[in-house]
């Protein structure tokens, strides 16, 4: 069958899973995507795109019965035998690809950030729409140990009215490792601010809702580098909550994932979600997945730092990566919601251009 129309429920031929093709191998396709859809009840990878001859080799060790290809075309060609396209190659491939599965009748999972600006990404929701097929972002931070904690302990009101919101990622990358996520060249939408910022922009609307302004700082700090890699992002929110959003490869020391500043008390939390370091170690999804140790648990508390003991310790939920492919199948299979859609990406690229265009002209930029 070609695809399922959005809110149609189907299934695979026969009953059998649904059929996913994955176009590109790196580390977004090899890491993230194609373990996690091998891991959902529902799907099964059927093909991999790639034209490249190690990760073509890399696919069949890690996945025996996958079908190889070397063109996205060679996907579309074939689109009756497919049921989902993931598109997991570079930045500049996703909206042409994209718009070649919706147009081919197949729903899409494009990997963050679906678009070059929020005006791509509202056509691409469109096109989707006029087809009736599911169209979805592919934001797996949104089910990060920490981010799912922090949503529990704001739904109890654990802290009261939230006032500030500070989210890290940082890291200490003192040379530039190249590739096209560190071009300077503007076609191939690479730098920390659509990388990593689009990660923590989603997670803040996500939390506190709609931006009204939006003020930043971005920098090229290593020698060699092309592209900011040291940038600040400051939010604030219709409701008044203020967003402080870091992403850097250039910090030496790192600070706390996250600190959540509230009118009843704090949320601190270092360290990042284990679950990407666990999938690039080869590890699979499975009992005890996402666990992190309790010395690693954030603390909650008010009047003094948790580095000297204040506050409680928070159990911090297990990281859920598997769940994001697991509604995308169950949205394709009963017409269950989509668990991320491009409107949602479009409001955070919104976001990030106001950003782009505040660290260039040196204004508050308002939405």
């Amino acid at each position: 069958m070609t695809g399922t129309p959005l809110g149609t429920p189907g299934t695979g031929a026969s009953g059998s899973p649904l059929r996913v093709g994955l176009v590109g191998y790196g580390l977004a396709g090899s890491v993230f995507h194609a373990p996690l859809i091998a891991a959902t009840e529902g799907l099964a990878l059927d093909t991999v795109v790639t034209s490249n001859p190690e990760r073509q080799q890399q696919a069949r060790a890690e996945f025996p019965d996958v079908r190889l290809a070397a063109d996205p075309d060679e996907l579309f060609d074939r689109a009756a035998e497919l049921d989902l396209i993931v598109v997991a190659s570079p930045n500049k491939t996703h909206v042409p690809l994209a718009t070649a599965a919706l147009q081919a009748g197949l729903p899409v999972v494009v990997d963050k950030p679906v678009a070059g600006t929020a005006a791509e990404a509202r056509e691409l929701a469109a096109l989707a729409e006029e087809r009736g097929l599911l169209l979805s972002v592919f934001q797996n931070r949104r089910w990060d140990n920490d981010f799912l904690t922090l949503r529990k302990l704001l739904s109890a009101g654990e802290l009261g009215d939230v006032w500030r919101f500070e989210s890290r990622f940082e890291r200490w990358r003192p040379k530039p490792k190249g590739g096209w996520r560190e071009s300077g060249d503007p076609a191939e939408i690479g730098g920390l601010l659509y990388d990593l910022g689009s990660h923590v922009v989603d997670q803040a609307l996500v939390l506190f809702g709609p931006a009204a302004a939006v003020y930043a700082e971005s920098d090229i700090r290593r020698p060699g580098a092309e592209t900011d890699d040291d940038t600040f992002i400051a939010i604030t929110h219709t409701n008044g909550v203020r967003s402080h959003l870091y992403v850097s490869a250039t910090t030496a020391q790192l600070g706390p994932r996250f600190r959540v500043l509230g009118s009843a008390a704090g949320y601190v939390k270092y360290g990042l979600d284990p679950q990407e370091a666990a999938l690039r170690e080869g590890h699979r999804p499975g009992p005890g997945w996402g666990a992190e140790p309790e010395s690693l648990w954030g603390r909650v508390g008010s009047g003094e730092s948790p580095v000297t003991g204040g506050g409680r310790p928070e159990p911090t939920l297990p990281g859920d990566y598997p769940a994001y492919y697991a509604a995308v199948a169950k949205a394709l299979l009963e017409g269950a919601p989509n668990p991320v859609t491009a409107l949602e990406a479009a409001a955070a690229l919104d976001v990030l251009e106001a950003a782009r265009r505040s660290a260039r002209e040196k204004v508050t930029v308002t939405l």
